[in-house]
């Protein structure tokens, strides 16, 4: 039967579907086996197919054999290399688990969608794209509701969040600005928390996404990346800095978006800033990248249409159509 040791002597296995499974002489003459049935007995078959030596046979580690490195370390455990540490004995494995990331933003202008929106105010998008990103990237995500301009309600959300967070993400308030409360919350953090613990926040040259912060918070040192509020501005940072970050997390070698060399396909030259490097959106095929909206950094739809970043360097002040540039893919 199937799955069976082989009996001792014994070099091959005929399927019984070429027998007659020892009922009879059969319709088709054919090769006749001695078959030695329960408790010994003796009877025979009538087998209508020749097998070779060794058919059917499955020898002692064909699979994996004792010795061999069943899986590398920082392989993502799914359904199949499950299977491989059951079928090899091993009941328990070291693993990295899933990161857990917790995604807030900041602004009392922010309401949720689905309500109406009154005067000087904007749907809060920033916490939905960030967690979904999150996930994207291998982690538990947990999106926490838009956090009002104050900075102790702030430190307390945050504070409250510790508990089930491996790394916290904040967007908005960050800048210069007077409501700023991210950058007002956590720039003292440190003075509060234990040693080694704190928030510094740096102006980057790069655009979008000029002003950042990043750091630990709370007792075990929780990571902290402060990105800026502008939507654009916002998942550019995430995708340079967070999504490697959880990636790292999970234990994994190849922690950023891979990048290919692309020709320029535009109406008329990208203009760039001046000793700051722009990751400008745009959609990639067949070698050639066309961007996609403008530089805005408020740019959502232009960005939901996008499948690249198209990378200008801070040295670059225009690039011409047909040049080859660097291209970050990002489906």
């Amino acid at each position: 039967m199937t799955g069976a040791p082989l009996p001792p002597g014994a070099e091959t296995v005929v399927p019984v579907e070429w027998t007659d499974g020892g009922l009879g002489e059969g319709a088709v003459r054919g090769m006749r086996a001695r078959s030695l049935g329960p408790e010994g007995a003796t009877g025979h078959v009538q087998v209508y197919r020749p097998a070779e030596a060794r058919a059917h046979v499955r020898a002692k580690g064909s699979d994996v054999k004792a010795g061999d490195r069943a899986l590398e370390a920082g392989t993502i455990l799914g359904p199949p290399q499950i299977a491989l540490l059951a079928a090899i004995g091993r009941g328990t494995v070291r693993v990295r688990p899933r990161p857990r990331v917790v995604v807030l933003s900041t602004g009392s202008e922010l309401v949720q969608p689905d309500t109406e929106l009154g005067a000087g105010q904007i749907y809060d998008s920033n916490s939905f794209a960030l967690t979904a990103a999150a996930r994207d990237a291998g982690a538990i995500a947990y999106r926490v509701g838009a956090v009002a301009d104050d900075a102790e309600t702030l430190r307390s959300t945050i504070e409250d969040q510790l508990v089930r967070a491996d790394l916290v993400v904040t967007t908005g308030g960050v800048s210069v600005g007077a409501y700023d409360v991210v950058k007002e919350a956590l720039s003292h953090v440190a003075d509060e928390d234990e040693a080694g613990s704190g928030i510094e926040f740096r102006k980057l040259a790069m655009q979008p996404g000029k002003p950042q912060g990043f750091g630990s918070i709370g007792p075990d040192h929780t990571p902290l990346l402060a990105l800026p509020g502008n939507p654009v501005s916002s998942y550019v940072s995430f995708e340079l800095f967070v999504r490697p970050a959880i990636r790292a997390l999970m234990g994994l070698q190849d922690v950023h978006r891979p990048t290919t060399r692309a020709t320029l396909t535009a109406d008329k030259a990208l203009t760039s800033p001046k000793g700051r490097r722009q990751f400008l959106r745009g959609t990639y095929a067949d070698g050639r990248v066309i961007p996609v909206g403008g530089a805005g950094s408020h740019l959502i739809a232009a960005l939901a249409h996008a499948d690249a970043l198209i990378v200008v360097p801070e040295d670059t002040e225009s690039v011409e159509p047909g040049t080859e540039v660097e291209v970050v893919l990002l489906g």
